[in-house]
């Protein structure tokens, strides 16, 4: 008699949660618009019986499909992977272990958080990808635990030590989990005082083409950024004539008009994006959590940072507020990779943040080295041509040509003022880049993340003993090229030599 032979366990698959037909039906909104130029063509043609039909066909096409998906889509989380099926007419069987995945961010929108759930990314940097895979909708518990169990099973326990400085203002209620250090949060009050330096011109041009685009179509003026508009709304009072007689009067009162838009859509951004900001230090990853609307959490894996940069504005550096953003491997959404882990705060709340990834900043005593001030010829020529076209076309007759007399002188002021930010300095184990007067940056890149650096040259640096220095590093937006402009020869082959000597070393 020989034994049976050993039944395998079938994996127990699950599937999203059934709010995911929900979420379908709210993505349905943005979708609708695709829908509309074959609605304009059944009007268009007359045929305005089947717009109605055409509507509920095209929602019933789209939930049906919406439930095939969720019904075809199901994963199981093993003891040391996740596996996930999906796929309607093709199937797709995608097995993730955990050692792989190098973060898994949990997101939630205004709808799931009513629902009470949530959207998990795996991301394990393979391909450039943003995630990897996604469960669009699962409960918040499950999502959680599921998160802690790959920590777990990827994760060294890590002792508890003291609390990190936190910043005034921060949430009292709101407690790290056991092992983890809150290092930065934002309160109500910091997020007002972000709000106030969050000055939106970009906002003032788009709620002024809107009042334009309004203006016909309202019983009352709404374009309130123009100072006549204020005398009309007086002749209602009768006091017309006493504005007209003090003129500036209404300038002041569309002055205040731009700075309360400017300031309320600063403030409005600000709270939208980052209300309940925390970041806290995990056994392997620094954690941040933000957002009203839609909830994000997402990892910034500390081996994976490859740079800091601390960005400031003229008018906040006076008040000693900065922006920190890590570069890294891992990504931060569709629109950019580097990682804002301190969205306004002192250097104060800064430097502890940047010690947990190993780099520090330069002492106030440093000295730094200046990029020659050639880097403003670019900008100084095209202000000599702008010059140019402003004198042919008053030459013509054309009175717009005042605008590039006046433009040029300071747009080469301008230039010749922000070449002398242009500054560098090698500190130990890292380069710090400054660059820009209006809106200060500076970067601090340590030696063991360059992997390339091309030494450039040019016609016109060629001759003046001159060089660039381009460095090649991984991860962060295709817009954030670091480099060290004109800087002499001999200076930058040095410089080069030794960069790569450290990373060879590392």
């Amino acid at each position: 008699m020989t034994d049976a032979a050993p039944s395998v366990l079938e994996p127990d698959w699950q599937r999203l949660h059934p709010a995911t037909l929900a979420l379908a039906i709210v993505k349905l909104g943005p979708r609708s618009f695709q829908f509309l130029p074959a609605v304009a063509a059944l009007g268009f043609t007359g045929n305005w019986v089947y717009i109605v039909p055409a509507i509920l066909a095209f929602l019933l096409i789209s939930l049906l499909a919406a439930w095939f998906q969720w019904l075809r889509f199901r994963f199981f989380v093993g003891e040391g992977e996740i596996v996930i099926e999906s796929g309607v007419l093709s199937r797709q069987h995608r097995t993730i272990p955990f050692d792989r995945i190098q973060d898994v961010s949990i997101e939630q929108g205004l709808v799931s958080r009513a629902l009470g759930i949530a959207k998990v990314g795996f991301e394990t940097g393979a391909g450039g990808k943003e995630n990897d895979a996604i469960l669009d909708a699962i409960g918040l518990d499950a999502a959680q635990a599921l998160r802690t169990t790959i920590r777990a099973h990827r994760s060294e326990p890590l002792a508890v030590t003291d609390a990190a400085p936190t910043t005034d203002g921060a949430a009292a209620d709101a407690t790290p989990v056991a092992g983890d250090r809150l290092l930065y949060a934002m309160g109500l009050r910091r997020l007002l005082v972000a709000g106030l330096f969050n000055f939106s011109l970009a906002a003032l041009a788009v709620v002024g083409a809107g009042m334009q685009f309004f203006d016909n179509l309202l019983p009352f003026d709404f374009n309130i950024f123009n100072p006549m508009a204020w005398i009309r709304i007086a002749e209602g009072y009768g006091l017309d004539s006493w504005l007209l007689a003090h003129r500036w009067i209404a300038g002041v009162g569309a002055a205040i008009s731009l700075l309360f838009i400017g300031f309320a859509s600063g403030i409005g951004t600000m709270l939208f994006a980052n209300w309940d900001f925390r970041l806290t230090r995990e056994p392997r990853a620094l954690r941040r959590t933000r957002g009203l609307t839609t909830r994000t959490d997402v990892a910034v894996p500390v081996k994976r940072v490859q740079a800091a940069i601390l960005v400031t504005g003229w008018f906040r550096k006076r008040f000693g507020w900065h922006e920190l953003r890590l570069q890294s491997l891992a990504s931060d959404g569709e629109k950019e990779r580097d990682h804002q882990v301190v969205p306004f705060g002192r250097l104060a709340d800064i430097d502890p943040v940047l010690a947990e990834v190993a780099i520090a900043r330069p002492d106030a005593d440093q000295r730094w080295q200046h990029s020659h001030h050639i880097v403003a010829m670019g900008p100084v020529i095209g202000a000599i041509c702008a010059m140019i076209g402003g004198a042919i076309a008053l030459y013509l007759g054309n009175a717009v040509g005042w605008l590039g007399l006046i433009a040029a002188p300071a747009i080469a002021m301008i230039a010749l003022v922000t070449a002398r930010y242009h500054r560098w300095a090698d500190i130990g184990d890292l380069v710090a880049i400054r660059r820009g007067w209006w809106k200060p940056k500076m970067t601090l890149l340590p030696h063991a993340s360059v992997q390339s650096i091309d030494l450039e040259t040019s016609f016109v640096l060629r001759p003046l003993g001159l060089a660039t220095l381009v460095f090649g590093v991984p991860g962060g937006s295709s817009l954030a090229s670091h480099e060290i402009p004109a800087i002499p020869l001999a200076t930058a082959r040095e410089l080069r030599a030794r960069i790569l000597a450290a990373g060879a070393r590392s």
